[in-house]
């Protein structure tokens, strides 16, 4: 037997090494023919994505109640309002929405305010109709350099 020009396994080693380059040109070969084909179905379906500067001119979004609860006022749209009209005052400003997220009331509350006066008020919301969202301050701590 006569022994190749690097001993003794190097037509083993070879052949090893020519499989996994055919292999390796199978396999791109098959990956860029599914990348090129050029079919319709593969497309997806088409879509109409709107224009963000038509979008803000035509849609208005509706704003949102802001309740403010304080140890002794409580003001609706930063206006002040007697604890005990309150709820007919949100029933008029909520009249005519039927979607939940059009009868979201924000509440706001006073660090100092008694937790019965805020569930007085919050009670009242829900009387109204209202959809209570609280409006929590974010704490961040920023490091200057």
């Amino acid at each position: 037997m006569a022994a190749g020009p690097t001993g003794g396994s190097g037509g083993a080693q070879t052949a090893w090494v020519l499989n996994l380059l055919t292999d390796l040109a199978f396999n791109l070969l098959i990956f860029f023919v599914v990348c090129a084909s050029n079919e319709p179905d593969t497309k997806g379906r088409p879509q109409q994505v709107p224009s963000a500067d038509k979008e803000k001119a035509n849609e208005q979004k509706p704003q949102n109640i802001e309740v403010t609860i304080t140890r002794t006022t409580v003001a609706v749209n930063k206006e002040e309002v007697p604890l005990a009209g309150l709820t007919a005052n949100l029933q008029g400003k909520l009249a005519g929405k039927n979607k939940p997220e059009d009868r979201i009331v924000v509440v706001k509350s006073a660090t100092d305010t008694p937790y019965s006066q805020w569930i007085l008020v919050t009670g009242r919301i829900e009387q109204a109709g209202g959809v209570i969202t609280l409006e929590l301050e974010e704490e961040k701590e920023v490091r200057v350099k």
